[in-house]
């Protein structure tokens, strides 16, 4: 007698149905795959199936997203990712950035890389200006770099990087603005400070030209940075910080493009209009003060465990 299609159709049968299909797509994988590859695959397929099944996209939609998937590639270039910025927009590149970086309490806090860091910057004795075009308003940034007891790390390696006045990266204006302008590596002195001139940087929009831009505009979201200075800090025995420190001013603050303040790095930006204090450290007055000490903890003493 003919088994009823019915009791076909349950969750360890191999033909597809849309009840169980996750089950049936997850159980094609070969036995001996790598045991990490099955865990996310399987995780995925789950969790993607299970968005379809509550969108229930058309199949003009569904081609729609194929399009825009496709477009972002053809967008992705040497220096331009496409894909990393859709990443950063969704508030995944922070997740996981937060998943992989949990630090005891009192070490700075990551946040995401971003695009545009270029390795073997030049690096500069403290005091040095990392302004080369002269555009935005001077500033000095000071500080100290620490373990979590409060020690000095001398000679620990601090890498900066941010935009200029116009709201791009050097690398995004090559023949326009000097190459390096607004990067530069300095190193911490004996007693852990380090200080360096620049300007106070401003918000700017990421790039919005391509389809993560256009998704963020059908979702009536705006493209804006807020205004932050770009750090690694380094040292022998300690856990490497990727990080910014943020202007309180900014605008953007509570909705940067791609979710990359936290309230702990935003930092206090002091305006000085004082000649005298200007003609100490070659600026014209009025300027701007950052003091900001960044605290390294130990490596291997952070834990991926959920707090």
């Amino acid at each position: 007698m003919q088994q009823p299609a019915s009791s076909i159709l349950q969750s360890d049968s191999p033909y597809f149905g849309e009840a169980h299909s996750a089950d049936v797509v997850n159980a094609r994988m070969g036995e001996h795959i790598d045991a990490r590859l099955r865990q996310v695959m399987t995780v995925l397929v789950k969790h993607l199936h299970a968005a379809v099944k509550e969108i229930e996209p058309t199949h003009e939609e569904w081609f729609a997203a194929i399009r825009f998937l496709t477009e972002t590639g053809h967008m992705c270039t040497d220096w331009r990712q496409e894909y990393i910025l859709l990443s950063d927009v969704l508030g995944v590149s922070m997740l996981v950035d937060a998943i992989n970086h949990r630090r005891p309490s009192g070490a700075t806090p990551n946040t995401i890389l971003g695009p545009f860091y270029i390795a073997n910057a030049p690096e500069y004795p403290n005091g040095a200006n990392i302004c080369l075009d002269g555009k935005g308003e001077p500033m000095i940034v000071e500080g100290r770099v620490t373990d979590i007891e409060g020690n000095p790390i001398p000679n620990a390696k601090l890498e900066v990087w941010q935009t200029n006045d116009d709201g791009f990266y050097d690398v995004q204006q090559k023949g326009i603005q000097p190459d390096s302008n607004l990067r530069g590596v300095f190193a911490s002195d004996a007693e852990g400070r380090y200080w360096f001139k620049s300007v106070k940087p401003r918000h700017y929009p990421i790039p919005s030209d391509g389809p993560v831009g256009k998704l963020l505009g059908a979702m009536g979201r705006h493209p804006n940075r807020a205004a932050h200075l770009h750090f690694i800090v380094t040292a022998p025995g300690f856990d490497p910080v990727i990080t910014h420190i943020f202007t309180p001013d900014c605008p953007y603050l509570s909705e940067d493009a791609v979710f990359g303040v936290k309230r702990e790095l935003i930092a206090e930006f002091k305006k000085i209009d004082d000649p005298e204090a200007g003609g100490r450290v070659g600026f014209s007055s009025p300027f701007w003060t950052v003091s900001w000490d960044f605290t390294l903890a130990t490596s291997g003493k952070h834990t991926r465990a959920i707090p």
